[in-house]
């Protein structure tokens, strides 16, 4: 995640001052790095008092919109916990928020485990993996095994609302 921090002050008085800055940080480096941004805009309108506001004028983020007075150190937490995910977590993230099925990036982080993921999948295979691991097969009489009707599974389980098409997977959310 990047975002681009501009000093608010700076910017009513018609001066474009900003950094680009990658997140995570540290807090102490963010801190830091908002002041500079804020001193910089001091200094150019020749201001005596300090600037206090920023805003975020422009961001790079694949999982999630930034809003423009979002605030920096929550993303910042995002930013540090979306970095220590799995590219398979991050996946999770990315249905729940583009399903609406969670509010935020916060709440999707929460109910990342909530989900589980079938890879190129149908939902037949989904039906026959689920009979299969409730009933051992092998112990069921033949006639009863090879009359299962695993469309019709596969369609009541869709119908059900806990399964979504997302891509060329399938996502079970059981939240």
């Amino acid at each position: 995640m990047r975002v681009y921090i501009t000093d608010l002050e700076a910017y009513n008085n018609g001066h474009l001052v900003g950094e680009w800055y990658q997140l995570p940080m540290s807090e102490d480096l963010l801190a830091e790095s908002i002041e500079n941004v804020l001193n910089e805009g001091k200094e150019i309108c020749e201001d005596e008092h300090f600037h206090e506001e920023y805003f975020i004028a422009d961001y790079e983020c694949e999982y999630m919109e930034i809003d423009e007075y979002a605030n920096l150190t929550k993303h910042n937490e995002v930013a540090e916990a979306m970095e220590a995910m799995s590219e398979y977590e991050i996946k999770i993230i990315k249905f729940l928020l583009d399903n609406h099925i969670v509010s935020d990036i916060f709440e999707a982080i929460e109910q990342r485990d909530d989900v589980r993921v079938y890879e190129d999948q149908t939902m037949e295979d989904i039906a026959y993996d689920l009979i299969e691991e409730c009933y051992n097969l092998d112990n069921i009489p033949s006639i009863i095994s090879n009359n299962i009707d695993y469309k019709s599974i596969a369609r009541d389980l869709e119908i059900e609302g806990s399964y979504y098409k997302f891509g060329s997977d399938i996502y079970e959310y059981i939240g």
